[in-house]
């Protein structure tokens, strides 16, 4: 559902100029920061993969890839779509240890992306992914990682506001949990995007876990890979964005599926062909490690802490002539 938000009386509080200082002070220091919190280390990451290594997240299944030729190479290879998969082989391939891992900066195309206030064209996330035993595969592991993200946040946050005291702190100090199926009983006739906006309204700063588990009309609150979050350990985590009165995801992560959850989750969604994909062997005959990972929005984050109200005021991208030109009438200007 395309979301273009034309805000009335809109004037950013930064210029342009201010926004691009703005953009790279945030950037550094969250990626510093959250690096430092996990125990990650930087490593470089591909743009595109080879389709026949299983690597490329197919998202919702839907999602048409881009592909095209190299010179020398037989197979067409695939832009990436994220690097949920690629990352876990990486923590194998380089010896990382448990509690340790790796983050990179992910940049991708999503070429059937519906392009609106929250979305575009290009991806760009910090993606992350560390080692975790068996047996930290549970819930409080999981809200403990989140505990340590969410205090990133808040660091950040009194970090550009005494940098750009114009730019006011608004999270609450603490992050709230709540299932899928909890929020839907709360809010039963709502939607998912109006549970969202309900419950981050009233509490701030939400992680909503268990995303793609079935709700009552059995169908899940949003859509997830089968191959990689287990939907029973993973969540997105949410904050309420006064400046367009929404639920704005700033991050989507996850304890990642083992050789159990992985079929489970296959067979759910009636993707029996996966079995043969080299990554999903290798997770089922316990080849990988056992992983958390997730991916960060970096111009989500920039476009939050800013106070902008257009996700092209943060990144340079391509929109549609129609919307450029509504945008620009309500003083919303883009890279």
């Amino acid at each position: 559902m395309k979301r273009l938000y034309l805000k009335e009386n809109y004037n950013s509080i930064l210029n342009l100029m201010e926004t691009e200082i703005a953009i790279k002070f945030v950037k550094d220091h969250f990626e510093k920061e959250l690096a430092t919190a996990l125990h990650l280390t930087r490593v470089s990451a591909p743009l595109f993969v080879l389709p026949s290594t299983g690597l490329n997240d197919e998202l919702n299944g839907t999602e048409r890839r881009v592909n095209f030729e190299i010179h020398g190479i037989e197979e067409p290879v695939e832009i990436i779509q994220s690097l949920a998969k690629w990352k876990r082989n990486a923590l194998a391939k380089y010896n990382f240890q448990v509690e340790s891992g790796l983050y990179t900066d992910m940049n991708a195309i999503r070429r059937d992306e519906e392009l609106d206030s929250l979305h575009s064209a290009y991806v760009d996330q910090w993606d992350w992914e560390k080692i975790i035993l068996k047996e930290e595969r549970t819930i409080e592991y999981l809200k403990n990682t989140v505990h340590d993200i969410y205090n990133v946040l808040l660091h950040i946050e009194h970090k550009v506001h005494k940098e750009f005291p114009q730019l006011k702190c608004v999270l609450p100090k603490d992050i709230f949990f709540i299932t899928t199926k909890e929020l839907e009983a709360l809010y039963p006739n709502l939607s998912s995007i109006e549970r969202e906006r309900e419950i981050c309204k009233e509490k701030g700063a939400v992680f909503l876990m268990q995303i793609g588990v079935p709700l009552s009309n059995g169908l899940p609150h949003d859509g997830r890979a089968s191959d990689y979050d287990d939907w029973e350990l993973n969540g997105d985590l949410l904050v309420y964005y006064e400046e367009l009165d929404i639920a704005l995801e700033l991050s989507s992560m996850g304890i990642r599926v083992d050789e159990e959850s992985i079929q489970k989750q296959i067979e759910y969604k009636h993707e029996g062909y996966k079995l043969n994909n080299p990554y999903v062997k290798n997770i089922i005959n316990k080849n990988l490690p056992y992983t958390i990972g997730g991916g960060i929005g970096q111009s989500r984050i920039c476009m939050f802490f800013l106070k902008k109200v257009h996700i092209g005021e943060v990144q340079s991208a391509i929109w549609p002539e129609e919307d450029l030109k509504e945008l620009q009438n309500k003083n919303i200007h883009l890279l």
